[in-house]
């Protein structure tokens, strides 16, 4: 009987979760509508998603941030934020720590999700991994979103790992993407989204949301055959700060 209770718990925490999804989204549609019809109008677009839509469902949940900056970002510059991808908390955790406006660059499969994915694909840059071509559009997108002052966010494991993987393999696009425009890549630890809203359905609970953010590594000088390394090196301080979690 009590897992019962715990499993209907479980059951409303996910009903309310795609409630506080959905309801902005409909509320402010008129607002997000005008602010999605030229890149001039993203960053208003951006203020809204973040501190509208990512807030409210963020302590709608009772997933309470807090961030541990080990160095800040600056609000004139671009840069490349990457982090380990667990949870569709991931997504309104990403908005909340970055002031500064980004742009996410994610599979073209989260199109689909009704209400949700129709603003996704306005305003993300959608790669179909499977398509050589997708890939290559994606870099003509990106340059045109830093020419804009922007900066772009990519979950570099290209999905959420199997639920004993701590940390999947990284790909390399983020990092061709960070060293071929010369802009810093930011290392970020989501370290609890996994234990608050995970994609495991009888599972999750209210709580803190810890964000670690590293020192930027920088990349000019570099050429993109240092892909490889800037990426083990970026996988490297994320999976230390994972473990050390999973050993506590």
């Amino acid at each position: 009987m009590l897992r019962f209770f715990k499993n209907m718990g479980h059951v409303f925490y996910r009903i309310w979760f795609y409630l506080l999804v959905a309801l902005p989204i409909l509320v402010f549609s008129p607002l997000l509508l005008l602010t999605t019809f030229s890149d001039s109008t993203y960053k208003a677009f951006y203020w809204l998603a973040r501190n509208i839509w990512a807030k409210t469902i963020l302590f709608g949940m009772a997933c309470l941030p807090q961030i541990e900056w080990k160095q800040r970002m600056n609000s004139d510059m671009s840069y490349m934020l990457v982090a380990n991808h667990t949870s569709m908390l991931d997504i309104m955790l990403m908005l909340y720590v970055s002031k500064n406006p980004f742009v996410f660059v994610g599979k073209q499969e989260l199109a689909k999700i009704p209400v949700f994915g129709f603003f996704y694909k306005k305003v993300c840059i959608l790669v179909d991994r499977n398509n050589p071509k997708s890939r290559s559009a994606v870099y003509r997108s990106v340059r045109r979103r830093l020419e804009k002052g922007l900066s772009i966010c990519i979950f570099p494991e290209a999905g959420v790992p199997e639920e004993d993987v701590i940390l999947d393999e990284f790909k390399d696009g983020a990092f061709k993407i960070a060293i071929t425009h010369k802009i810093p890549v930011v290392p970020i630890v989501f370290l609890d989204c996994k234990k608050r809203f995970p994609f495991r359905f009888f599972s999750g609970a209210p709580g803190k949301l810890r964000v670690v953010v590293h020192p930027f590594l920088e990349t000019a000088g570099l050429e993109t055959k240092d892909a490889l390394h800037t990426k083990e090196v970026v996988r490297k301080i994320v999976l230390q700060d994972l473990l050390t979690e999973h050993e506590v």
